[in-house]
């Protein structure tokens, strides 16, 4: 089959693998008919996610049609269209049964204290195991892992339920936001976007939202958030400006490891601006980096989102942190936090605790998830749309992979 491989850090390749197998009784065989290109992806290719293995088939969003079953899968059935949650859990381990299923103890790769296992990540923080971007894909755990959907749920929606609508909802749950609170976004992103539309959901009063591209901040302000660009204004000082001198009651960062700075105006003379600490704290973080005619480059801001986030909220407010951190990422103004009595809470994501009440919503009209979609090509173009969609170009919010696999499995 056809997938998309990771060679090394900035050397992903589309390539001919051996198909996937039924390894263990709980495990499925899923054909994919959809997948996509996460900021995660991006991650690890950039080198801000160390720790990858050469030859693992990448990516961790995908909407299937169910092919072989273990004799342990006893809720679905061959011919079963369904979406896979991004990170795998048991089900039956004391954290998945609470619904912490990014803290699966059994799936906890390589025994290490809060390690996610993904699809498509690394073995030590992630697993190790084989991605979706490609045309098979053995899904662990499928029982739980595994949600089948509706008719009235296209394709197009379904991906997106797979990992970047349940991170937004989680994102907007943890900042615990109800009626009439005042949020600010920082990161326009795909999971960016779906904070916002999660906020919307859940009664939030005002919603901000800060980034930079244009394309993205137009986007957000279609949703109904008021924009600002850092690079044309101070984002604390604005946000200080529209809420009286108080600030946002809640802050998400939706950003993660690559943040940029400025490339120009006000905020790049403010005390969250630190080259020498940004210098530092990339060398940390990707210690290894292959960049490539405008590919592949980690963001030069690492810490900033969390900085300008700590800055801005109000007083006994609470942020909330969605973004990706490596291990490798120190750096946090922990003093400020303190002093300003702040509740912070962050965690990659439990899929499965909210995949099937988003497909719900889905179905019956509440939202449509495919508003972000703004690309969408085949398998065999996915390299090209990786190099679009890392260099951040104007338009380019999320990419979808249509797979069209063989009408039979090689042997």
């Amino acid at each position: 089959m056809k997938a998309v491989v990771f060679h090394g850090i900035g050397d992903i390749r589309l390539d001919k693998v051996r198909d996937p197998k039924i390894k263990d009784q709980t495990d499925a065989i899923v054909r994919l008919t959809t997948s996509a290109i996460c900021g995660t992806d991006l991650h690890i290719v950039r080198g801000t996610m160390p720790g990858m293995k050469p030859g693992t088939i990448l990516g961790h969003e995908g909407v299937g049609i169910v092919e072989e079953l273990g004799k342990d899968v006893r809720n679905f059935k061959r011919g079963d269209r369904v979406v896979i949650g991004s990170t795998i859990g048991c089900g039956y381990c004391s954290y998945c049964r609470s619904g912490y299923y990014a803290q699966c103890e059994t799936m906890n790769p390589s025994g290490k204290p809060g390690a996610t296992a993904f699809f498509g990540g690394p073995p030590i923080s992630a697993g190790g195991l084989d991605g979706l971007q490609a045309e098979f894909a053995r899904i662990p755990f499928a029982s739980v892992g595994m949600v089948k959907l509706p008719d009235q749920v296209s394709d197009d929606q379904a991906i997106l339920l797979s990992d970047i609508f349940p991170t937004g909802w989680q994102a907007a749950e943890m900042a615990d936001v109800c009626a009439g609170r005042t949020v600010a976004v920082f990161g326009c992103g795909p999971v960016g976007q779906f904070v916002i539309a999660s906020l919307k959901l859940m009664g939030a009063g005002r919603i901000f939202a800060i980034d930079t591209i244009e394309s993205r901040l137009e986007m957000a302000r279609e949703q109904g958030a008021e924009i600002i660009d850092f690079s044309k204004e101070d984002p604390v000082t604005a946000l200080k400006q529209l809420t009286g001198g108080i600030g946002p009651d809640r802050v998400i960062d939706a950003v993660g490891i690559d943040a940029t700075k400025p490339d120009k105006g006000p905020a790049l003379k403010t005390q969250a601006i630190n080259q020498g600490l940004f210098k530092e704290e990339v060398r940390r973080v990707a210690p290894k980096q292959n960049p490539r005619r405008g590919n592949w480059e980690p963001g030069n801001a690492p810490s900033l989102a969390l900085a300008w986030c700590v800055e801005s909220v109000a007083k006994a407010g609470t942020m909330s942190i969605i973004g990706v951190y490596p291990d490798l990422a120190k750096t946090f103004p922990i003093g400020m936090a303190m002093g300003k009595n702040l509740t912070i809470r962050m965690g990659n994501c439990n899929h499965r605790r909210y995949i099937p009440k988003l497909v719900e919503l889905v179905r019956t009209g509440a939202i449509d998830p495919s508003m972000v979609l703004t690309h969408s090509g085949r398998l065999l173009h996915a390299i090209e749309a990786f190099k679009h969609f890392d260099k951040r170009e104007p338009g380019w919010m999320k990419v979808e992979l249509k797979v069209h696999p063989p009408s039979t499995r090689a042997a």
